[in-house]
């Protein structure tokens, strides 16, 4: 006999207050959904051996995909370490959890030597690696100010966005490169062994405008938004986002299967408790989320959070022993 569900009915929403494994996804809204898979940001400030243990915790919780943030620093003199060295040392002390970045920018990276090192990477981890790419912040405002030069106008961001993100494709998927464009320039590239994921590293985009929707439906395995509000609540503005990304995928020909939630931006109460996680993960699945990405709890900062809810989410809606990727 089937257990019994907790079904909540709120202004004629119906959802699942707590998913079931085996739960399918029904494009009408009130059914049941396919729960979502959930990763989690890792923060690159502890020194090795204790990160270790950390990567090896975030692993042994379930969780499916754990991520870094790409930057030279963070905030002022905060210890931050280099995202894609810490990548290769977290591929080597895990083996089931899927690794990568959100995001990588062209800030203060080519793509050649960021090519060199994502394929390296990718052969460490056994094809575990995934490049989460966004446009990045303004130089002023974030550390590629470092390298000196002027702010790049919105609209030089996003064409040297594209640019750089078309270029790193090529690298990653040809035998020998060449390429003149208007910001990069790569001659005669040959990066060998090619990638352990084939045709390559799948590539996660963060796009939330026409330009940023367009590279994500054509190059990207998956698309992330951190769901900030923009005119309305974070759940409208998601779902406006989502529609607006489907339009795009329909447009290039191709299905983006994996959309990406990254929380802590919203003001919505992830990881009050696990009943606040369960209520929210099914809004966000209803809109067509499909994967939830938490911070983990740092104290003193504004994603501190209680450990033990946090690690009770994981456990619930993580990987089992033995499960895949």
């Amino acid at each position: 006999m089937a257990r019994p569900r907790t079904v909540l009915i709120l202004f004629g929403w119906t959802f699942w207050r707590a998913f079931r494994p085996g739960d399918v996804r029904d494009e009408t809204r009130g059914g049941p959904v396919t729960p979502p898979k959930i990763g989690t940001v890792m923060w690159p400030m502890q020194s090795w051996p204790d990160a270790g243990e950390l990567w090896r915790r975030a692993e042994d919780l379930g969780f499916r995909h754990a991520w870094v943030y790409d930057h030279i620093a963070w905030r002022g003199t905060t210890p931050w370490y280099d995202a894609y060295t810490t990548l290769a040392a977290a591929a080597a002390v895990t083996s089931r959890v899927r690794i990568g970045t959100l995001v990588t920018s062209p800030n203060f990276r080519h793509p050649v030597p960021t090519a060199h090192a994502i394929k390296t990477i990718d052969h460490v981890s056994g094809g575990r690696l995934a490049i989460g790419i966004g446009s990045g912040g303004t130089r002023r405002a974030s550390d590629a100010g470092v390298l000196g030069g002027d702010d790049w106008t919105p609209g030089e961001r996003a064409s040297r966005f594209a640019e750089w993100v078309g270029l790193l494709d090529r690298l990653l998927r040809e035998p020998e490169t060449t390429f003149e464009g208007e910001y990069y320039t790569a001659r005669e590239v040959v990066l060998e062994p090619g990638c352990v994921q084939r045709p390559r590293v799948p590539f996660v985009i963060a796009g939330n405008g026409p330009r940023g929707m367009r590279l994500a439906a054509r190059h990207g395995a998956g698309w992330v938004t951190s769901g900030r509000p923009e005119g309305g609540t974070a759940q409208e503005t998601v779902r406006s986002r989502l529609e607006a990304l489907d339009a795009a995928c329909e447009a290039e020909g191709r299905e983006i299967e994996d959309r990406i939630l990254l929380t802590g931006f919203s003001g919505e109460p992830w990881l009050d408790s696990t009943g606040s996680f369960d209520d929210l993960a099914g809004r966000y699945a209803e809109l067509g989320v499909t994967e939830i990405v938490l911070h983990w709890p740092r104290p003193g900062s504004p994603f501190d959070a209680d450990m033990k809810v946090f690690e009770s989410i994981a456990e619930k809606y993580g990987t089992g022993p033995g499960e895949g990727r």
